[in-house]
């Protein structure tokens, strides 16, 4: 197992953990908050929409040309990657566009919602009623409490085939790189296949090779079936389109989703993963903002300010800055606000089990890290 690098040069007691009493409930901040935003911050933003159809016809493009790849002479295929890497792009837009979507920022709800949210997702293989109720419903009411399916497993919780490739996959003191680059294209499939087959085969609280169960109704459930069918058929579609030539299918399926995937997991890895454990749903304490480079933020619709997508998610994201500044000023040095190189570095740095609410182990369970190293890391940005 590799040692932690640079663990020893942070003072893991100039900040002390926040005990239950010092957290603040969501709605406090939003009560503070909210009425020092524009109404306009509320309104449905649905240029957003263009954004993601525009996204969808670069995936078009691309398959379009790839469908004369068997033309080209060898030499030249090298060519095709940057459109594979914009190809990838688009489908990081895709989710965050999506995401947005079903959060309601985007339009009102109509009978455009659904179709545009399911087509919008299934480059991810995910339902769009799967992601209403884990992300929607259970993982914002939860957030990185033992009832939320996005969190670390718990040390205690059984070693199941779901936590060992959690383990093998997730960035950590103890990963091995190689298994950490397969993990970036596969842990987003990984996690959604856990949930989805807990949903779909078991709809039980009890199932315990995820990190929490949840269930939803029985009318859902055959809803996740019947959308899982029809993301089939879309994946199998572009795949007799490209006629399952291994070239074609190589750099214009499998690279760009792995592209994809590996860019949407950079950004959800560090969401949570790196803080602590609350009862209360404190999103200061429980999730992490980065400071990544501005064209990122143009093409990746802010996704970047997660902290302030949880006090409002429903607020159209042009307006997460001015939610960030005002948790500036009104809880000054309260939020996890680090560089997006940092917040990585914490990531490899530390265990990925929580072994209780404040410490981090790794999966034997004999290193404890206390979880308010970010702490030490946000008072050095």
């Amino acid at each position: 197992m590799k040692s932690p690098k640079n663990l020893n040069t942070l003072d893991k007691t100039e900040t002390p953990i926040l005990s239950e009493e010092t957290l603040i409930h969501h709605s406090v901040y939003v009560k503070k908050l909210r009425p020092l935003l524009p109404s306009d911050a509320f309104e449905p933003n649905s240029s957003k929409l263009g954004l993601l159809l525009i996204n969808i016809a670069i995936l078009l493009l691309g398959w379009g040309i790839a469908a004369n790849l068997d033309r080209w002479s060898v030499y030249f295929l090298w060519l095709y990657l940057p459109l594979a890497v914009i190809m990838g792009n688009s489908i990081i837009v895709l989710l965050f566009s999506s995401h947005d979507f079903m959060h309601g920022s985007v339009q009102k709800k109509s009978r455009l919602t659904y179709p545009i949210a399911f087509l919008g997702l299934s480059m991810l293989f995910m339902p769009p009623t799967q992601w209403k109720n884990l992300h929607n419903l259970v993982h914002h009411n939860n957030t990185n409490s033992v009832a939320d399916p996005d969190r670390n497993y718990l040390y205690q919780q059984p070693d199941t085939w779901g936590k060992w490739i959690q383990n093998l996959f997730v960035p950590s003191v103890e990963v091995n790189p190689l298994w950490l680059i397969v993990g970036m294209a596969g842990s987003w499939l990984v996690h959604n296949f856990r949930n989805l087959t807990s949903v779909l085969f078991f709809n039980d609280k009890s199932v315990d090779y995820v990190p929490a169960a949840f269930t939803v109704s029985q009318k859902d459930r055959r809803t996740i079936a019947f959308e899982c069918l029809g993301i089939v058929g879309i994946h199998l579609s572009i795949l007799f389109y490209l006629e399952f030539n291994p070239i074609k299918v190589t750099l214009a399926y499998i690279l760009p989703i792995a592209i994809g995937h590996a860019g949407a997991m950079f950004y959800i890895f560090t969401n949570h993963m790196g803080c602590r454990m609350t009862a209360i749903n404190d999103p200061l304490i429980n999730s992490m903002s980065l400071r990544v480079p501005k064209i990122f933020d143009l093409l990746h619709l802010n996704f970047s300010y997660h902290t302030e997508h949880h006090i409002f998610p429903s607020i159209n994201s042009n307006y997460y800055p001015m939610v960030q500044e005002l948790l500036q000023i009104h809880y000054p040095g309260r939020m996890n606000l680090i560089d997006a190189g940092e917040a990585w570095q914490l990531l490899m740095q530390t265990p990925r089990h929580y072994k209780d609410e404040v410490t981090f182990t790794e999966s034997s369970g004999t290193m404890a890290v206390n979880c308010s190293i970010v702490e030490a890391y946000k008072s050095r940005s």
